[in-house]
C-alpha cells in the first residue's frame, strides 16, 4: 500500500493513536506479563444467513396460517395470499427484525410484530373491499386476524431464536473484547460463563498490561491481526466508542476485512448516566449493548450502492459519448498534440493506489510536479479551454470509466495523490479514515463548497460523518444536489 502506515511483517508496531477509546495502544512497560495458554482456533459457526432464513421462513408462514384460519367471508385469490406471505418479512426487514442480536427475544418482538401485522391487515382489508365487497372483513375479524397472525409469528420466531441459542452454545466464534478496565472484565466473564451467547474470548486489545485478566493481551497490529486470521474471530467488543484516530481507523478496516461483527458495551458509569444513549433491548447478561452499523458491515446495502454506480455509469457514459468527444476535440485543438486524457496515482479503498483519469487542462513540468503541485486552477498555463472544462467539471468525466471499473464510486470521499494523503494524515487527524469507503466521484464535503483549496480538515469531517450515515438514499440526495451545482458552474 501506498500511504497506509501498514508496517512491514517483521516489525511489531505499536498502536498508538490520541482519542478517549482504548484501541490507542501502546506496548507494556516493565515486567512482562504471564500470557496466558494458546487458545486452538474455534471453529466457524454456521454465521447469520441461516438463522435469518429461518425468520423469514417463520415470518412468511404465519401469514399464511392465518388466512387459512380467518373466518372470511370467501376465500383470499391466490395473488392476496402471495402478498400476505411476502408483504410481512418486507415490513419485518425494514423495521430491523433481521439485524443480529446478542439476546434475542420474540416477547420484546411482540409490540413490533403486532403493529406491523395491524398495519398489513388494514392496508389488505381496504384494498379488498375496493376491489369486491364480498371480501370486507369486519373489525372482529380484523383483530382476530392480527392476534392469531401475531401469535404464530412470535411462536415460531421464539423457536428459531431457542434454536439459534443452543446452535451457539454448541459451535462458539471467537470473539475480541477492546477495552480495558472492570467493564471489559465483566465482558469476558460474561461471554466464557453464559456459553448461549456463542462467543469465545481469545484475547483483549488494550492499552496497558495492568488488568490482570485471563486473556491475551494485544498491543500491536500484528499481532491482532494474527488473532483475527488464526482464530476465524467473527465479532469485536467494544467497550468504549472507538475514536476518530488513524490507528482506531485501521483496527475498524482490518475487522471488517474479515467480516467482523462490531457491538459496543454500555454499563458501569455510562449505564448510570440519564444522558447515555439508549440501546434498545439487547444485552450481554445485563450491560446493554448495542451494534456499531457502520457503513462498512453492511455487505447487502454495498452490494446495491455497487449495483447503482455500475449502471448509472455505464448510463451516462452513453449518454455523454458526445459530450466527451466534444471535449476530447476541444483539448486536442486547444493544447496542440498529446493524449487528451491526463493519467493520474490517487489513493482509494483502504489506502490501495489507482489511476484516476481526467481531460487534460494543463499538462505538468513532470511527474514530480504532477504529484505535488496542490491546486492548478489559478495557473497561467492553463489554456482558456481547460479553464472551461473545469469550471464545469467536464474534466473529471473520464472518472465514470473508473466507476465502472471499480476504482471508484459515484458518491464518497474525493481521492487525492499519495503525496498529500502521507502529508494530511500526519497533520488531520481522522484523514486516513476516509478511505474506509471507496472514493467518489462527488461526496457530502463537495456539495457544502468543499472544493479546490478550501480546509482539508473540514473535509475530512464531512467525509467520515459521510461514511457513518452512509445509506443509498443518501447517495442519491448527494447525487441530485452535484447536479444542481454543476448548472452554477462550481467546478473545481
Amino acid at each position: 500500500m501506498t500511504t497506509e502506515s501498514v508496517p512491514a511483517p517483521h516489525t511489531a508496531r505499536p498502536l498508538a493513536g490520541a482519542g478517549p477509546v482504548t484501541t490507542a495502544l501502546h506496548p507494556p512497560r516493565g515486567p512482562a506479563r504471564p500470557r496466558a495458554r494458546a487458545l486452538s482456533p474455534a471453529r466457524p459457526a454456521a454465521g447469520g444467513r441461516g438463522p435469518v432464513a429461518a425468520l423469514l421462513a417463520a415470518d412468511a408462514l404465519a401469514p399464511a396460517l392465518t388466512a387459512a384460519l380467518l373466518p372470511a367471508p370467501g376465500h383470499l385469490p391466490p395473488a392476496v395470499l402471495a402478498l400476505l406471505v411476502l408483504l410481512q418479512p418486507a415490513l419485518h426487514a425494514c423495521r430491523g427484525l433481521y439485524r443480529p442480536s446478542l439476546s434475542p427475544s420474540a416477547l420484546a418482538e411482540a409490540p413490533t410484530v403486532a403493529g406491523l401485522a395491524l398495519l398489513q391487515w388494514l392496508v389488505l382489508t381496504e384494498a379488498l373491499t375496493a376491489h369486491d365487497s364480498r371480501y370486507a372483513i369486519g373489525w372482529r375479524e380484523l383483530v382476530l386476524a392480527v392476534l392469531t397472525q401475531t401469535a404464530f409469528c412470535c411462536a415460531a420466531r421464539g423457536l428459531v431464536h431457542l434454536g439459534r441459542r443452543r446452535a451457539a452454545a454448541r459451535r462458539p466464534q471467537s470473539v475480541l473484547v477492546v477495552g480495558r478496565g472492570t467493564l471489559a472484565q465483566q465482558v469476558t466473564r460474561a461471554l466464557t460463563a453464559r456459553p448461549e451467547y456463542g462467543m469465545r474470548p481469545v484475547g483483549q486489545i488494550a492499552a496497558a498490561p495492568d488488568d490482570g485478566g485471563p486473556l491475551p493481551l494485544l498491543t500491536t497490529r500484528q499481532a491482532v491481526a494474527r488473532t483475527v486470521g488464526g482464530h476465524a474471530v467473527r465479532h469485536a467488543l467494544f467497550t468504549e466508542p472507538p475514536g476518530p484516530d488513524t490507528e482506531t481507523a485501521a483496527l475498524l478496516r482490518l475487522f471488517a476485512r474479515h467480516g467482523c461483527r462490531l457491538w459496543l458495551v454500555e454499563g458501569g458509569a455510562a449505564a448510570g448516566n440519564a444522558w447515555s444513549r439508549a440501546v434498545g433491548h439487547d444485552h450481554l447478561w445485563g450491560l446493554s449493548v448495542r451494534p456499531l452499523r457502520a457503513a462498512l458491515h453492511r455487505p447487502v446495502a454495498r452490494a446495491v450502492k455497487r449495483v447503482i454506480d455500475t449502471v448509472v455509469a455505464a448510463a451516462a457514459l452513453i449518454l455523454a459519448a458526445p459530450v466527451m468527444a466534444a471535449c476530447a476535440l476541444a483539448v486536442r485543438v486547444a493544447d496542440g498534440p498529446g493524449g487528451v486524457i491526463f493519467r493520474q496515482e490517487r489513493v482509494g479503498l483502504d489506502g490501495k493506489p489507482f489511476t484516476l483519469l481526467k481531460f487534460r487542462t494543463l499538462s505538468p513540468a513532470d511527474e514530480h510536479e504532477s504529484a505535488t503541485l496542490w491546486n492548478v486552477a489559478f495557473d497561467r498555463r492553463m489554456s482558456t479551454t481547460g479553464s472551461l472544462l473545469r469550471r464545469t467539471s467536464l474534466d473529471e468525466l473520464p472518472q465514470l470509466w473508473n466507476v465502472l471499473r471499480g476504482d471508484m464510486s459515484l458518491v464518497g470521499p474525493r481521492p487525492e495523490r499519495p503525496y498529500f494523503v502521507a502529508k494530511f494524515s500526519h497533520v488531520h487527524p481522522g484523514y486516513q479514515a476516509r478511505h474506509r469507503m471507496p472514493a467518489g466521484i462527488t461526496g457530502l464535503a463537495q456539495i457544502h463548497g468543499l472544493r479546490g483549496d478550501t480546509s482539508i480538515e473540514e473535509r475530512a469531517r464531512f467525509d467520515n460523518h459521510y461514511i457513518e450515515t452512509w445509506s443509498p438514499w443518501r447517495d442519491v440526495c448527494i447525487l441530485a444536489r452535484t447536479a444542481a451545482s454543476l448548472l452554477r458552474l462550481g467546478g473545481s
